[in-house]
């Protein structure tokens, strides 16, 4: 039933980094459910890194898309509605804070890097969410990535934390906007995981080892735990889920 659980949708992924990251794992476990996939790439630099996993998915679609550079998320949506004519969902997989930023206290945030990352891991839903209403003709189903971070203070994931809450809200609000065109929007809060996003934070390994003691299934989740979650919410077996926030984490957000 897995295999064409997706079978005759379409679905947008942007945020692939490699093979082990989180938008990949989601990728393969959406293909494998049968679901045709159009992929993103951010630059020529990151492209290497994207293009085997494009092959392995049978990408039709492998597009440029760095939504810091005006024009590229239209012209994304625009081939899509070129070849395809219609989408029936879309992964937002994508946060970024400068270095300095994202290492420092909140209080210390700088207005422009603050700026950037709410732009890049926020604002970007919004406006792919806008192009992608469009395509969505019969309905369609809309994901991003959070982390418990966005509910509660996390040691060292510092601005990160008020950003991904923005992106928690903003999920809400979207669903409730789209729920009459039958657009599910949903969050997916996976627990830490070894990617290169993931390492980026400070004390990374402190953070790793902390989910592991403190879930109650007292292991860390893998890229394709997070695809299974990915594949069933795009799935009509999620028909009446939106504005949700899906903890792939082992159960660690239930500790106090």
């Amino acid at each position: 039933m897995l295999e064409t659980l997706l079978s005759g949708k379409r679905g947008l992924i942007v945020g692939i980094a490699n093979e082990h990251s989180i938008a990949a794992g989601c990728a393969m476990a959406l293909r494998a459910a049968g679901a045709e996939l159009a992929v993103t790439y951010a630059n020529e630099k990151s492209k290497p890194y994207i293009s085997p996993v494009v092959a392995k998915l049978e990408a039709p679609l492998f597009l440029p898309l760095d939504v810091e550079v005006d024009g590229q998320m239209e012209a994304v949506f625009d081939a899509i509605r070129s070849q395809w004519g219609q989408l029936d969902f879309v992964l937002h997989s994508i946060a970024y804070c400068p270095k300095d930023d994202l290492h420092g206290p909140v209080s210390a945030c700088s207005k422009e890097g603050f700026a950037q990352a709410m732009d890049i891991s926020v604002h970007s839903l919004i406006r792919m969410t806008r192009l992608a209403v469009p395509l969505m003709k019969n309905g369609g189903s809309i994901l991003t990535m959070s982390y418990y971070g966005a509910e509660k203070v996390v040691d060292h994931y510092n601005i990160m934390g008020p950003v991904k809450s923005a992106l928690e809200g903003t999920v809400r609000y979207l669903a409730a906007e789209l729920g009459p065109r039958q657009i599910r929007v949903n969050a997916i809060s996976p627990g830490p995981l070894q990617t290169r996003a993931g390492s980026g934070i400070d004390h990374f390994d402190e953070l790793i080892d902390a989910a592991q003691k403190r879930a109650p299934e007292q292991s860390l989740v893998s890229i394709e735990d997070v695809g299974h979650m990915a594949v069933g919410l795009v799935s009509n077996l999620s028909c009446k889920v939106t504005g949700n926030i899906a903890y792939v984490d082992g159960g660690y957000h239930v500790r106090a």
